[in-house]
């Protein structure tokens, strides 16, 4: 080797232990394309969870805080502020509900539709590069396994076609 050459860097690999594991790699990669998600995400000027509410909204449910909140998981303080967020960039609407007074629904706007549309573009791209050594056919097989999974541990995210 050349002593003006720069040796390549060590790769530190887990324990053989662990990369056997099926729930350590779907952890492991999760983790990672979160990661991968957020900084997409940031770097085109917008949160994680604008994507989740407006692709809620986006089904044509006006929907409570209350329900969206559960649904996402996330604390409802937390939510507000994302929901005032959306709503000053005209995303959303939120107005009293009319069957109970103390609540508000929430709705997506034309300007947020035109936005979920340009987020739907940053995470297909994502998606696209992260599963990139998969062919499409391997895509769906394990799409499929992902449901099956989901069925059992997970059933908010099935839905019969």
């Amino acid at each position: 080797m050349n002593t003006t050459e720069t040796p390549l860097p060590q790769i530190q690999r887990v324990a053989r232990e662990l990369a056997k594991s099926n729930g350590f790699l779907l952890a492991r990669l999760g983790h990672g394309f979160k990661a991968k998600a957020i900084a997409r995400a940031e770097a085109a000027g917008f949160e994680l969870y604008d994507y989740s509410v407006l692709a809620i909204l986006a089904e044509g449910v006006r929907e409570t805080q209350g329900t969206i909140a559960a649904t996402l998981g996330v604390d409802p303080s937390r939510l507000v502020a994302l929901l005032d967020s959306l709503e000053e960039r005209g995303l959303v609407e939120r107005q009293r509900d009319p069957l109970d007074r103390r609540r508000h629904v929430v709705s997506i706007t034309a300007d947020g539709k035109r936005e979920l549309a340009r987020i739907r573009r940053v995470f297909k791209q994502l998606e696209d590069e992260f599963f990139a050594p998969l062919d499409d056919e391997t895509r769906a097989e394990f799409h499929e396994l992902l449901i099956r999974l989901a069925e059992l541990h997970d059933p908010s995210c099935v839905f019969s076609e």
